[in-house]
């Protein structure tokens, strides 16, 4: 190990995107990475690794030990050890919020709610594989279909007044869907703030939701009216971490901390 102090490493690889999170021994985020996932999991995973520890000033002789969660844990040729996506979204929440809470997430290829206790540890969860509606990859398609940037589409949704409600969850029927408001003259901010309703209504009919909520995942983090949308249709405070993105991977770096003896 070099000088400085040691580092601890947590690789979130996920169908869309894959998140690095760099901790100290006091359990510090010292740095932090984000980058589509591609089409080469291992190369995506040393790319991030290579840009967390610039950020963090640490080098690989720094590392410690290093835990890999999500869809292409597998893949991350640096990693010690795995942990599951479950395990490392509840164990990330609860370092932001040590207490009992309901967490959604809001990914690029599915929607978790897992439910810890107040000691963290996990009740239940459930997920949404089958489908692509109600996740990332949703939004991304319907903003192809409506040819404006996806990260233009929280804004638009912002600016409605006339919210356009959508009546299917598929994301072939929804396009179709989207097509015909079009057509028939609907504004587009409407239009997109019924898929962000749509998203919604899909994530609260997987499961009921105690009574502090936590909202994690790159959907989130880049489209936060999905958070106030959400506050409004369960009618309280809906808690948001730093880097809402980053929750499995700073789960798997904690993980890693756990496991070294650290």
């Amino acid at each position: 190990m070099g000088d400085r102090a040691p580092a601890y490493i947590g690789v979130d690889v996920g169908s869309s995107r894959t998140k690095l999170a760099v901790f100290d021994a006091a359990k510090q985020l010292l740095g932090w990475h984000v980058r589509k996932s591609g089409t080469d999991f291992a190369a995506t995973a040393d790319a991030c690794l290579q840009a967390g520890l610039q950020m963090a000033g640490r080098t690989v002789e720094d590392i410690v030990y290093t835990v890999s969660t999500g869809y292409g844990r597998k893949n991350v040729r640096f990693a010690d050890e795995t942990r599951t996506e479950i395990g490392c979204h509840a164990k990330g929440c609860y370092y932001y919020f040590p207490m009992a809470v309901s967490i959604i997430d809001i990914g690029g290829q599915d929607n978790k709610i897992i439910k810890i206790d107040d000691r963290g540890r996990r009740i239940s969860f459930k997920m949404n594989r089958k489908c692509a509606a109600g996740t990332g990859a949703f939004l991304e398609e319907m903003s192809a279909r409506l040819d404006i940037p996806l990260e233009d589409m929280d804004g638009l949704a912002r600016k409605s007044t006339d919210m356009v409600k959508l009546g299917s969850f598929c994301t072939v029927f929804s396009g179709t869907e989207v097509l015909e408001n079009i057509r028939r003259g609907k504004q587009v901010s409407d239009i997109v703030k019924g898929l962000f309703f749509s998203v919604i209504k899909r994530v609260m009919e997987m499961d009921s939701l105690t009574e502090q909520v936590v909202m994690t995942g790159g959907v989130v983090a880049n489209n936060r009216y999905l958070v106030q949308m959400a506050e409004e249709s369960i009618g309280r405070k809906i808690l948001v971490p730093e880097h809402p993105q980053l929750t499995g991977a700073i789960g798997a770096a904690l993980y890693a901390l756990e496991i070294s003896g650290t």
